[in-house]
């Protein structure tokens, strides 16, 4: 989790994390120098599987995120918004499509959409977003990965990361690289709320881009895709 400024709904979003995991489980939450009382409120939760790390200067929600994840010892990693709704049985639902099939390295789900008072708006995000495909080609033009809502095997992170510095969002390219080399499952249930108002931080930038900066992050991707997979091919 990559958390700024999310005093507000942190809380909950916390709460509906933790009774969900086992006690050997972890939640990493790399905090991007908020101002605000983030911090005060992990640290009132006094629970041994919350492990913090402060940024002492912004460093983005996308280098936030990578941060986080390399200091994740699990074997699946989970993304998490910091002002969502886990709904009660996403954990074990994901668990269970990992141990059924091995060759599945990326688990996403459908989510409902709630505004700032937790009132459900859209009870299915990909009946908005569309359809969801794994194919990356198809992701290159319209990401269907949504990081809230997914979580992978540890052994992509040797191609997700490091992020490359110009990257839009990480989502998409988790999403792209993961359709390229690896395998993703679609659990077609909304298994989070997902929190849509004024103060998002990261996704809404797709929804307010004119059309030249969406162009250019599409060839951006392109570009670091092509350059992964030139190193890639390197190796063999």
């Amino acid at each position: 989790m990559a958390v700024y400024n999310g005093q507000e709904y942190l809380q909950d979003q916390l709460q509906s994390i933790l009774k969900q995991l086992q006690q050997n489980d972890e939640v990493v939450i790399v905090d991007d120098a908020s101002s605000d009382r983030t911090v005060s409120i992990i640290n009132n939760f006094q629970d041994s599987r919350i492990k913090l790390i402060e940024n002492k200067i912004n460093l983005g929600v996308v280098k936030t995120f990578e941060k986080s994840i390399n200091h994740a010892s699990g074997d699946i990693i989970f993304l998490s918004d910091q002002d969502d709704i886990w709904l009660a049985c996403k954990v074990q639902k994901f668990l269970s499509v990992f141990e059924a099939y091995p060759d599945v390295t990326l688990v996403l789900s459908d989510a409902q959409i709630i505004d700032e008072k937790g009132q459900i708006t859209a009870d299915s995000f990909f009946k908005i977003r569309g359809e969801f495909v794994a194919n990356p080609l198809s992701n290159w033009i319209k990401s269907k990965h949504h990081g809230c809502t997914l979580a992978f095997r540890r052994e992509m992170l040797k191609l997700f990361l490091p992020f490359p510095a110009d990257t839009p969002m990480h989502d998409i390219w988790i999403g792209i690289v993961n359709g390229i080399y690896g395998k993703a499952f679609y659990i077609d249930e909304p298994l989070i709320q997902h929190r849509r108002h004024t103060s998002n931080t990261g996704r809404g930038i797709f929804n307010h881009a004119g059309i030249l900066q969406m162009v250019n992050w599409r060839l951006v991707l392109a570009k670091n895709i092509i350059s992964l997979l030139l190193k890639q091919t390197s190796k063999y």
